[in-house]
């Protein structure tokens, strides 16, 4: 495929609400210019339904976007983890259609599971990603002072290779997650029409370390805010909005942020 479509750098396929009409999500993003999709897991047994995605469409079809994946284990789950399932991880970061560890991080909004475990959850992550070179996709929600501090900490072993996925925080954390090497996603929140704030920040940041995501199937962007539920089709609205605020067209800014998602997920080259 060319380079120049849109890449969704974080859907997550293997919820049902897509898996169950999977061949029609993907052809609905291919109409809308969707190159490319990163299928993101959430917990160890969310590996075997992407398999379940691998074997829908094995054969290769060029109508579709190339569907790439993750592994890793949400902070939200991290309290779940059974034995054996890190070393499921550890072994499909070999797999050859994954790009990526995670999604991982930090959660403060959900009182679900201990910091304590989130951040030993995290920091696996950080030592499996300098183990393999997979870039880590974060996730991040209403702890940005814990998550500098530990990305500060992280920071020491060098550069961090990774994404701040469905960005919401200030310019100043932006710009401190940028300065360690990490990327910043932007998903449908960003066309929320309350969020003035939020695009002032894309606005200001380099074009470099950009990305578009969905979140799929959640955060459906304007003008689809109603729908339910989002799909990856739907990452060209929030790549639209990016655009204007940069002073781009809608190709070019697709061409940038893909380039940038394939600079950050080497595999996908």
């Amino acid at each position: 495929m060319e380079p120049t479509g849109w890449t969704d750098t974080h859907a997550h396929l293997a919820d049902s609400d897509l898996f169950s009409h999977l061949q029609s999500v993907l052809a609905q993003a291919a109409v809308h210019g969707v190159h490319r999709v990163i299928c993101v897991a959430v917990d160890a047994q969310s590996l075997d339904t992407i398999d379940n995605i691998y074997r829908q469409i094995e054969t290769e079809d060029s109508s579709i976007p190339s569907v790439w994946s993750s592994a890793g284990i949400h902070p939200n789950y991290a309290h779940q983890e059974k034995p054996g399932d890190w070393e499921k991880i550890v072994s499909r970061s070999s797999h050859p259609r994954l790009c990526a560890l995670g999604e991982t991080g930090l959660d403060k909004y959900w009182d679900d599971c201990p910091m304590e475990v989130q951040l030993a959850n995290f920091q696996k992550h950080w030592k499996l990603s300098r183990e393999t070179g997979l870039p880590v996709i974060v996730h991040s929600r209403e702890c940005d002072q814990e998550m500098l501090d530990f990305l500060e900490h992280e920071f020491r072993h060098g550069p961090l290779l990774g994404v701040m996925h469905s960005f919401c925080s200030s310019y100043e954390v932006a710009c401190r997650c940028i300065d360690m090497g990490l990327y910043i996603s932007f998903s449908g929140m960003l066309t929320y029409k309350k969020n003035d704030a939020l695009r002032d920040v894309a606005r200001r940041l380099p074009l470099e370390r950009l990305l578009v995501e969905t979140d799929a199937p959640y955060l459906s962007p304007e003008p689809k805010r109603s729908a339910r539920p989002n799909e990856p089709a739907y990452v060209a609205y929030t790549g639209k909005v990016l655009a204007q605020l940069h002073g781009k067209s809608e190709s070019q800014m697709a061409q940038a942020t893909t380039e940038n998602a394939l600079n950050l997920f080497q595999r996908m080259r």
